[in-house]
């Protein structure tokens, strides 16, 4: 398994922008699908958006989709995230994580998690 490290949380105003790195160790970054998720105080974690190894076939939640990108760069193993337009509803923190699966869907399975990187979006 692969170590992830996310960075590039913090406070953000409303309206602004957020891009998030997902560091990976290791040699084989690219034969994982890769997820974002995130888990909002007294929430549960709910999937973000998810990329295939490749980075050929990509997945949105509804929340987010229309102002994020998901994206990778397999030969800097590191995976990103990209948010604008941001609400107070985006605060949470923000975890990536990888999927061994043989063909990545909306509802894959992800097994491998980061530590996490906390996003506050102030109004």
């Amino acid at each position: 398994q692969v170590q992830l490290v996310e960075s590039g949380g913090g406070l953000v105003q409303a309206g602004g922008t957020l891009r998030l790195s997902c560091a990976a160790s290791g040699r084989t970054f690219g034969t994982y699908h890769i997820g974002w998720f995130r888990q909002a105080p007294g929430k549960e974690r709910e999937f973000v958006a998810s990329i295939s190894r490749t980075g050929g076939a990509t997945y949105y939640s509804s929340s987010v989709k229309g102002r994020s990108n998901i994206s990778r760069d397999n030969a800097k193993n590191t995976a990103y995230f990209l948010m604008n337009s941001l609400k107070s509803e985006d605060t949470a923190a923000y975890f990536c994580a990888t999927s061994s699966v043989a063909w990545l869907t909306p509802g894959s399975r992800f097994d491998n998690w980061g530590q996490g990187t906390q996003v506050t979006v102030s109004s």
